[in-house]
C-alpha cells in the first residue's frame, strides 16, 4: 500500500509552520512567534517521533534497515529545515530593527546599559543562578533537563580548564529583558536572559575560582519522552505515573544542540557525559536555543505588528435565555471556538455548581489551564453537596504532573476522582450534568473536539455541542460507566466510541459510500482531522476512491495517505490549513445519498485513537447545525490564502487563486460567517462578550 512515513509527514507539517514565519503578509511579531512554534514543535518531534524511531532501531539491534533509513532521512530533513529556520531568524531580527525593536547581545551594550544591567543582574538574576561544577563526581544525565537552555562555562587558566553549567532560569524570570531607554542609540532594546548572564559571568565566579578567562557556550539536550508503567499490583495508577515521570526525567538523550563555537574537546567531553550514541542527533547551532520561548515575544512596537484581535462572538441562544439550562433545553447549541467565547462552557459548569436542581456533574479532563476556572467550579460544586465525578487522564503527555496535582486537589475537596486503566488513554471531551426537573432526572451533555482549557480555547479551533437530547445524554452516561469498568459489555447506538465501535462504524460509513457509488449514485466523503495515519482507514479510503467516491480531506498535521495516485487515489484531494488559529477540530461528513451523516469527534484517524484510546464521536442531527458545519467546511475547502496542497512530493504548495477569484482566508471568513449567523437571529443589539480572548 502506498504510504508516506508519518514522521516525514509531520516534518512536512512543521515546514508549513515555517512558511508562516516566512510570509511577509503575516504581521512581524506573529512571524517571530511562528518561529517559536516551529521550535517548540521540533522539540516535541524529537522527544516523541524521533525517539520512537531510534528505539525501533536499537530494539532490533541494528538489523532494522527500514528504520535506520528513516532515521537518516529525518536527520537530513531536519537539517534542511533548521538551515531555513536560521536564515529566517536573521532576517526577522533585521526586520525588527527596521521597526526600531532591537535584539542586542552583551557585546552591543553601551556604557549606560552596562551599568543598568549590572545592577539589575545583581538584584534580580544572580539570586536565581547556581552553577553546577562539572567533575567526575557529577552525573550530568541525572539533573540536565530538556526544557531549558544551559550555558556551558569554560574557566581557563594557565594550568588547566574547568567546566561548569548554568541553567538559564526561564521558569523564574522572563527570557526577554527590556532595557531602559537611557540615552541609548537604541529606542527599544531587548536582551535575552542568557546574554545578561554572559555579560555578568565574572559576578558569578569571581573570588571562588581562579581563572584568566571565562567563556560561555549555549547548549540544550532533548530526552526520550516515553515511559513505562510499572504494573506493580501494590502501586496505584497515581503512584505508577509519578514514578514514570521520574523515569522520563532521567531518560537517555535523543538530541544535543550546541553552539558551533564550542571547542572540539569540550564537545567531546559533553558527548561522553551524556552517553550520546551514533543514532542521536548532534546539531551545531547559533547562540540562541529554545526558541520556543519566542511564542511569548513581547510586542513593544505598534499594534500593526500583530494580528488584529477578533472579538469573540455572542451566542444568541445563551445570551437570551434565563440560564444555561433553559438555553440548551430550547435546542442543541454548537459553538466553534475561538470564534465563540469559551466562557459559555465555564458559565455552564459555574451555574451547575450552585443550581439547587443540579444533582451531579461528571467530566473528563485531559489538558486544563493552570489556573482553571472550570476545575475551581467543580470543587465549588462538591462543596455545595453535588455528586461530582472527574475522570483525570494521568497519561496526557507533558501534562502528567499538572493532572496529578489536580487529582490531589479534587480528592481533597471530596470529588470522586477516576483514573481509568493503564494502556487505555482517555481522550474524549465530555461533561454530563444531571438536573431534577418536574420530579424527573434530566440530563444535559457536552461533547467536544477539544480540551476543557480556557487558554488553548482562544487559539485552537474546536467544536462543542451542548445537548438536552436524552438519547445522546444517556449514552454519554454509559461512556462514564464504561470508563469505570472498561471490561463490562456495552453497546452504543448513536455515539461512536473508541475502542468499542469506532473502527466498525467508520468502515461502515465508508463502505456505504462505496456501495452508493457502485450503484451509480452520488457518493462523497469530507473529512477534517489533525492526523490521518491509520493504515486500515487509509486502505478503505483508497478503495472508496477506486469505486468512484469523491473524497476531500482537510488534514492539519500528519497525512500518510498519498492523494492523486493513478488507479489508487485519483479522486482524493487533501489540503492543510495553517494560520493564526491551530486547526484542531475533527469532523466527518458522509453524503449518504443526500442525507448527510455528520459526526464531530475527539479522535484523529490514527491507530492509537481508534483502537487504544477512549474517544467519542457524536452525530449532529439538528438541520441548522448540520448546515452550519457544512458551510464552515466548505469555506475551508475554498481557502486560497492559507491552504496548502498535500501531495506525494510533500511540496507544500499554496492553493492558488484562479482567474482573479476572490481571496478566501478561511479563518477570517468563518468569523464573519458566524457573526452574520448570530446577528440574523433577531438579536442585532446583543452585548459583545469581552471575556474569552483575554
Amino acid at each position: 500500500m502506498i504510504l508516506t512515513e508519518k514522521e516525514l509527514s509531520w516534518l512536512n507539517f512543521n515546514e508549513r509552520v515555517l512558511q508562516e514565519a516566512a510570509d511577509s503578509t503575516v504581521p512581524l511579531i506573529e512571524r517571530v512567534r511562528f518561529l517559536g512554534i516551529y521550535s517548540s514543535n521540533t522539540d516535541e518531534f524529537y522527544r516523541v517521533q524521533f525517539a520512537d524511531v531510534k528505539r525501533r532501531v536499537l530494539m532490533q539491534k541494528g538489523v532494522d534497515e527500514q528504520s535506520k533509513h528513516l532515521l537518516n532521512n529525518i536527520q537530513s530533513r531536519v537539517l534542511n529545515l533548521n538551515q531555513e529556520f536560521d536564515k529566517l531568524c536573521i532576517k526577522t531580527i533585521e526586520e525588527l530593527r527596521q521597526q526600531k525593536i532591537y535584539m542586542i547581545d552583551e557585546l552591543s551594550l553601551d556604557k549606560l546599559q552596562q551599568q543598568w544591567l549590572l545592577h539589575y543582574f545583581k538584584d534580580e538574576i544572580l539570586p536565581l543562578t547556581v552553577p553546577i561544577i562539572l567533575n567526575d563526581e557529577v552525573n550530568l544525565l541525572d539533573f540536565l533537563k530538556d526544557e531549558y537552555t544551559y550555558l556551558a562555562i569554560e574557566m581557563i587558566n594557565k594550568e588547566h580548564r574547568q567546566y561548569a553549567l548554568i541553567e538559564v532560569p526561564t521558569d523564574k524570570h522572563s527570557r526577554f529583558i527590556q532595557l531602559p531607554n537611557v540615552a541609548s542609540q537604541y529606542d527599544r532594546a531587548i536582551i535575552l536572559l542568557e546574554d545578561a548572564i554572559r555579560f555578568n559571568l565574572n559576578e558569578i565566579f569571581k573570588g571562588l575560582f581562579e581563572y584568566d578567562e571565562l567563556k560561555a557556550y549555549a547548549m540544550k539536550m532533548t530526552r526520550d519522552a516515553e515511559y513505562d508503567l510499572t504494573q506493580e499490583v501494590e502501586q496505584s495508577l497515581l503512584e505508577q505515573m509519578s514514578d514514570s515521570i521520574d523515569q522520563r526525567l532521567t531518560a537517555l538523550p535523543v538530541r544535543f544542540v550546541y553552539q558551533r563555537e564550542m571547542p572540539p574537546e569540550m564537545l567531546q567531553d559533553f558527548s561522553d557525559w551524556l552517553e550520546l550514541s551514533p543514532y542521536d542527533s548532534i546539531i551545531a547551532s547559533g547562540r540562541v536555543h529554545n526558541f520556543k520561548d519566542f511564542i511569548s515575544f513581547p510586542n513593544i512596537g505598534g499594534a500593526h505588528l500583530t494580528e488584529q484581535a477578533l472579538q469573540p462572538l455572542v451566542c444568541h441562544q445563551f445570551a437570551h435565555a434565563p440560564n444555561v439550562f433553559e438555553a440548551v433545553k430550547q435546542s442543541d447549541i454548537l459553538l466553534y471556538y475561538p470564534y465563540h467565547s469559551f466562557s459559555y462552557m465555564i458559565e455552564w459548569v459555574r451555574q451547575a455548581a450552585y443550581c439547587p436542581k443540579v444533582k451531579s456533574i461528571r467530566m473528563i479532563i485531559y489538558r486544563v489551564a493552570k489556573q482553571s476556572r472550570i476545575m475551581e467550579a467543580l470543587i465549588d460544586a462538591a462543596n455545595n453537596g453535588k455528586r461530582v465525578t472527574v475522570v483525570v487522564e494521568l497519561q496526557a503527555r507533558f501534562d502528567e504532573e499538572a493532572n496529578i496535582e489536580w487529582a490531589r486537589r479534587l480528592t481533597e475537596a471530596h470529588v470522586q476522582v477516576v483514573f481509568g486503566v493503564p494502556g487505555l488513554k482517555i481522550h474524549s471531551k465530555l461533561c454530563l450534568i444531571e438536573r431534577e426537573e418536574n420530579n424527573e432526572l434530566a440530563r444535559y451533555a457536552y461533547i467536544g473536539t477539544g480540551n476543557f482549557n480556557e487558554k488553548t480555547a482562544t487559539v485552537y479551533s474546536d467544536f462543542a455541542l451542548f445537548t438536552h437530547c436524552q438519547e445522546i445524554a444517556l449514552e454519554v452516561q454509559q461512556v462514564f460507566q464504561y470508563i469505570i469498568n472498561p471490561y463490562k459489555p456495552v453497546k452504543f447506538k448513536h455515539l461512536m466510541v473508541s475502542p468499542r465501535n469506532s473502527r466498525q462504524r467508520l468502515y461502515g460509513y465508508i463502505d456505504n459510500e462505496i456501495s452508493l457509488a457502485q450503484q451509480g449514485s452520488e457518493a462523497s466523503i469530507l473529512l477534517k482531522v489533525n492526523n490521518l495515519v491509520d493504515e486500515g482507514l487509509i486502505a478503505r479510503l483508497y478503495q472508496a476512491s477506486q469505486a468512484g467516491v469523491n473524497i476531500q480531506l482537510i488534514v492539519r498535521g500528519m497525512c500518510s495517505l498519498v492523494p492523486g495516485v493513478e488507479q489508487v487515489s485519483e479522486r482524493i484531494k487533501v489540503i492543510s490549513i495553517v494560520d493564526r488559529f491551530l486547526e484542531h477540530a475533527r469532523v466527518a461528513v458522509f453524503h449518504n445519498n443526500g442525507d448527510n451523516q455528520i459526526m464531530i469527534s475527539s479522535a484523529d484517524w490514527m491507530t492509537r485513537n481508534i483502537d487504544r484510546r477512549i474517544e467519542v464521536g457524536c452525530p449532529i442531527w439538528q438541520p441548522d447545525l448540520k448546515k452550519m458545519l457544512l458551510d464552515i467546511l466548505n469555506i475551508q475547502l475554498s481557502d486560497n490564502v492559507k491552504a496548502r496542497i498535500i501531495n506525494k512530493e510533500m511540496s507544500n504548495a499554496y492553493v492558488s487563486s484562479e482567474g482573479g477569484s476572490r481571496r478566501v482566508r478561511s479563518q477570517i471568513d468563518i468569523y464573519h460567517y458566524l457573526a452574520e449567523l448570530e446577528e440574523s437571529h433577531r438579536y442585532p443589539n446583543a452585548p459583545v462578550d469581552q471575556g474569552a480572548l483575554e
